[in-house]
């Protein structure tokens, strides 16, 4: 089990919230721990935030994309993404007979947090996100402790920084770094669409492999906006921190994943440049 291939999934989107995707997926990476593979399932948990703030009666503020988030927020998405999400995706390994445990980057202390320091698209400025953090530091030990004993880890992207003080952290790049301190074989991040598109307004021009340095171009030409950037910022973050290869692609196909498993080609592969 110590040399078997580890994989990394950033799981999210509309896969989360269909009951029937989310059955499907479960059963495909149970089957390749069945294989003896090793996982380790990253996620977040947008809609389920987005309805726990709004049971609260808390306003959600958009800066630049990212949600402002005080501590009473935080409260709710804590419990939205350990109390709702994560017990959930545990269930559903335990149901089909594997052994997962939940856990945030608090659980070992293996994430470090530090708080974002955000700088305004309009003018420049500093601005303050309240408990939005990013990836400080992370000590795997916990993890590989857990992948030695056979366990599925299922991790959510709350962290607390050395003072103890707890910050959200984007999903995609939470991911992304442990995936790189994990030196993962493969990170795949499940997202809603097929893949990377040459021409976003044709699904017909996907690209199906590219090199990392490549993404710099993609994302100066407006080829990468919006959503899909975190997602690509996190495959550059693994790539560069250890992992060996990353993949977007559709976690609403699960045939997709599915023929990603076998080793056939599926949504966009990024591998390291020469």
């Amino acid at each position: 089990m110590q040399n078997s291939s580890l994989n990394v999934f950033k799981y999210g989107g509309n896969a989360m919230t269909n009951e029937g995707l989310k059955s499907e997926i479960i059963t495909i990476l149970s089957d390749l721990v069945d294989q003896g593979q090793r996982i380790v399932v990253v996620h977040g948990g947008g809609p389920f935030i987005k309805k726990a703030l709004a049971d609260a009666k808390i306003e959600s503020e958009f800066i630049d994309g990212h949600r402002k988030t005080s501590p009473e927020a935080l409260h709710h998405v804590e419990k939205a993404l350990k109390g709702e999400v994560n017990t959930d995706i545990v269930r559903q390994f335990n149901k089909v007979g594997k052994k997962a445990v939940g856990l945030s980057g608090k659980d070992g202390r293996t994430v470090t947090a530090v708080k974002r320091v955000h700088i305004g698209s309009d003018d420049g400025k500093e601005m303050d996100l309240g408990q939005v953090g990013d990836v400080g530091n992370i000590d795997p030990a916990l993890i590989n402790l857990l992948l030695e004993k056979n366990y599925i880890p299922v991790m959510t992207c709350i962290a607390a920084d050395e003072e103890g003080e707890d910050y959200n952290i984007n999903a995609d790049m939470f991911a992304g770094h442990m995936a790189g301190a994990l030196n993962a074989d493969r990170f795949i991040v499940m997202t809603d669409v097929d893949g990377l598109l040459e021409d976003i307004k044709d699904p017909s021009s996907l690209i199906r492999e590219l090199k990392v340095a490549r993404l710099a171009e993609l994302k100066e030409s407006g080829t990468i906006v919006g959503g899909m950037l975190p997602k690509v910022e996190a495959c550059e973050v693994a790539l560069e921190n250890g992992a060996q290869q990353a993949t977007i692609l559709n976690g609403t196909k699960p045939n997709q994943l599915r023929a990603l498993m076998k080793g056939d080609a599926a949504g966009t592969k990024i591998v390291k440049s020469d």
